[in-house]
């Protein structure tokens, strides 16, 4: 090892044993911080979603896909919809941390303390509208005409309103009641939605109703079955007044098939919107996620909405949450648009941090360069006390005893390194050693001639 080479890393040596305590002191904080602000978002997340091939459990797929892109496994729990999904999110030990919430759903089950505390919204996704499917015969046998036109006219009907722990039931005890129907005069069925619609092409029931969206494979084939009509609600608008939680929205004519002009005239149909609900606990960097996958899932043109019409803040029941209120404001993050997501979320939940500690540590910075220079001189220095000593013992103590002691100060100054930059001190250590030793030598007695006498 060369010269240089040695008293270069003997330099750095010195600044990194200095400046140690500060180093230890960032990355205690940087830990701290890190543990405090969990930046990153787990890499598995439960999202309850609804019956299979509804709605809920096509838009849970997608989700699943745009979510595996940036890491994240979404596990896909089936349900009975919307009310079991809101008892899931309430339960801490069901292990759900998001799902889809029809409006409405939760009047029933809203708690008498502050449970919605614990839920927040990440906004409405798509009108769910409700589609109440009738056989053409069940109505020619009971109204002696074709059609259905009024829910007063169900009295006396076979109706499936849906599983308990879906959102349907209660909004149809809603209907059932703005309606004045007496329920004895109906034969309300509780069935999920796939075997009721097996026993509505049977003949079995005479009518069911479910909310989902027009993806449901449900829906999409019973708009084309033979013998199958939809109910057209000629009072949409009434509904929509007196039940704050739904809409008005119209199938347009030929939206299902317009070769075979389905449906023939435009129909008229009332529906709650659709929402995202999360614990509040919920990581916030995988509300961002579902945010940004909503955008891209829902807002592209429908059956009912408009290009960018979803997802939106409104008609939600929980509060919003503040990522998503974030992400409305200003859209996909800055960094993320141009770094990938976990470095871009890193970065962002951990900058603020980051100018705190950095305000601290600069002030205290300043401390290291004297602590340094202390260091460094500090090995010259201390020699110079025992250097004192032995020129205030001169003329006290036997030279040669001095001298002695000054050979072995000289002998361990032989061994001090310092950088390059303070040797100056170094030298002159060593040429004030020499001086006391001058001293002292020339204080002792000259030796005797040769030959001389005793």
């Amino acid at each position: 090892m060369t010269a240089n080479l040695r008293h270069t890393l003997l330099s750095f040596r010195d600044l990194l044993a200095t400046a140690g305590p500060f180093i230890g002191i960032t990355v205690v904080l940087l830990v701290l911080a890190y543990v405090v602000l969990d930046p990153t978002p787990p890499r598995k997340v439960v999202l309850a979603t609804g019956a299979a091939q509804g709605a809920y459990a096509e838009f849970g797929k997608r989700y699943a896909d745009v979510l595996k892109g940036y890491g994240v496994q979404v596990e896909l729990r089936n349900t009975q919809g919307a009310a079991e999904n809101l008892q899931l999110l309430r339960d801490p030990n069901s292990g759900v941390d998001i799902a889809f919430v029809q409006g409405g759903a939760d009047e029933s089950l809203r708690a008498a303390d502050d449970d919605d505390a614990r839920l927040v919204s990440l906004g409405s996704l798509f009108y769910e509208p409700v589609w109440l499917f009738y056989r053409v015969d069940a109505a020619q046998r009971l109204l002696k005409r074709p059609t259905l036109e009024s829910l007063s006219q169900l009295a006396g009907w076979r109706l499936n309103i849906g599983a308990p722990g879906s959102g349907v039931p209660n909004l149809m005890d809603k209907l059932i009641d703005a309606n004045r129907i007496d329920l004895p005069t109906l034969t309300l069925l509780r069935q999920p939605a796939t075997p009721a619609v097996v026993d509505l092409l049977a003949g079995d029931i005479d009518a069911l109703v479910f909310a989902s969206a027009p993806e449901s494979l449900l829906v999409q084939m019973l708009l084309q079955a033979p013998g199958i009509a939809l109910f057209d609600f000629g009072q949409a608008d009434a509904y929509s007044r007196r039940f704050a939680f739904l809409s008005a929205v119209t199938l347009p004519r030929g939206v299902v098939d317009l070769a075979r002009d389905l449906p023939a005239r435009d129909v008229r149909l009332i529906a709650p919107t659709a929402t995202l609900v999360a614990r509040t606990g919920t990581h916030p960097a995988l509300i961002q996620l579902f945010m940004q996958a909503a955008q891209q899932i829902h807002s592209t043109p429908g059956w009912f909405q408009r290009k960018h019409e979803f997802p939106n803040p409104g008609s939600t029941e929980q509060p919003l949450a503040k990522e998503a209120q974030r992400f409305y404001a200003n859209g996909t993050p800055l960094l993320q648009r141009y770094l990938p997501f976990w470095l871009a979320n890193l970065v962002d939940r951990m900058w603020p941090v980051l100018l705190s500690i950095l305000a601290i540590l600069i002030p205290v910075s300043r401390m290291v360069p004297p602590l340094y220079e202390f260091r460094i001189r500090s090995r010259v220095f201390r020699w110079y006390g025992q250097l004192r000593s032995v020129e205030d013992a001169i003329g006290k103590r036997p030279a040669t005893e001095l001298l002695g002691e000054l050979a072995a100060i000289e002998t361990h100054v032989e061994h001090v390194t310092v950088p390059l930059s303070y040797a100056d001190e170094l030298y002159a250590l060593r040429s004030h050693i020499q001086m006391v030793g001058n001293r002292l030598r020339a204080g002792l007695p000259d030796p005797p001639a040769l030959g001389s006498a005793a």
